[in-house]
């Protein structure tokens, strides 16, 4: 059987126009810039507008995307979205996603949620239907809107998190050597209450009382959460690269979900991979969940950071909690 391999063959990101900064965050809590870019590395996020939704980020991320892969609309055959705040509980966001885009009606369009992971979940994923031979291109979108489940009174969480898209179009190519090497996947589904929304779902739908205690925001124990982020994306890269017989110093770049510049470098310092060969950019979008690692892949990307050759390793964790590793040979 001739080898098949899945490659990117264009990148596309978005981020909401309004940028909220630090400073402006201090006149809504009890907070400063000193406090928040000692303990993060933000400084700014974006915001999205009023009525402007998930999927109305996820399309520009997409357009930017499918523009750079030279295809239109029409050309995929498989769309999945990363999301965990998607514009409705029913129907996935995929759905709204493809009549807005003008994706064929006979394409195959689902949600994912795998949180700040979703995107390498995603990525996994559209890779073993392209290379089962059922698919031919893949449009797969990290997108978060953030903003509307984050607590605006809760000084420890809303600093954290943004809004904003990033995707990907994915092929299939017959070049042994290159493209999605490999990956890595994997979840502590007993630590779900570090990480999570209370109420909404089937177990406890919503309620006036609900509603009106806050339990439809995001809630985080941000210590226990930074010691487990730390350990599960250092051992995912490194389980990842001795799988595929690398040395972490021949990783071209490095590209971590932007949660916390602090984890960032622990993870720097672990691998022994110096912070230059990290692509950062948490300061100007704080943490946008599954929609941080394809725009810092776009970034990246459009800023000459990538050449053809070099392997890049993406790096993710997230509520569930989630974790996964993904290497990429360009």
């Amino acid at each position: 059987m001739a080898h098949v391999s899945t490659v990117i063959l264009g990148t596309g990101s978005y981020a909401p126009e309004r940028i909220l900064t630090n400073a402006e965050l201090a006149k809504l809590v009890d907070t400063s810039d000193e406090w928040i870019r000692s303990r993060s590395g933000i400084r700014e996020r974006h915001i999205a507008a009023e009525g402007e939704a998930t999927s109305d980020l996820a399309v520009a991320a997409a357009k930017a995307a499918l523009a750079d892969a030279k295809l239109a609309p029409t050309d995929i055959d498989l769309l999945i979205v990363a999301t965990v705040t998607p514009d409705l509980t029913i129907p996935a966001a995929s759905c709204i996603i493809q009549h807005k885009l003008g994706i064929r009606t006979n394409v195959p369009c689902f949600d994912l949620n795998a949180a700040c992971s979703g995107f390498v979940y995603a990525l996994d994923t559209a890779s073993a239907m392209l290379t089962s031979g059922r698919y031919r291109r893949a449009l797969v979108i990290g997108a978060e809107k953030l903003s509307s489940i984050t607590d605006w009174k809760d000084r420890t969480t809303c600093v954290l998190f943004g809004d904003g898209a990033g995707a990907v179009v994915l092929g299939v190519s017959h070049e042994p050597g290159v493209g999605l090497i490999g990956t890595r996947l994997g979840a502590y589904g007993d630590s779900t209450d570090l990480l999570f929304v209370p109420k909404g779902g089937s177990n406890s739908p919503p309620s006036a009382e609900s509603v009106a205690a806050g339990d439809h925001f995001l809630k985080m124990k941000g210590k226990e959460v930074f010691k487990i982020a730390v350990r599960a994306m250092e051992e995912a890269a490194r389980d990842i690269l001795e799988h595929h017989h690398l040395r972490a110093d021949q990783i071209g770049l490095v590209i971590p979900h932007q949660a916390n510049l602090r984890i960032i470098e622990a993870i720097s310092q672990y691998l022994e991979v110096p912070m230059d060969r990290f692509y950062v950019n948490v300061d100007r979008y704080g943490n946008t969940s599954s929609a941080s690692i394809p725009i810092a892949l776009d970034e990246a990307r459009r800023a000459g950071r990538i050449k053809r050759g070099d392997y890049t390793l993406l790096v993710a964790f997230g509520a569930g909690l989630t974790y996964g590793s993904a290497l990429i040979r360009w």
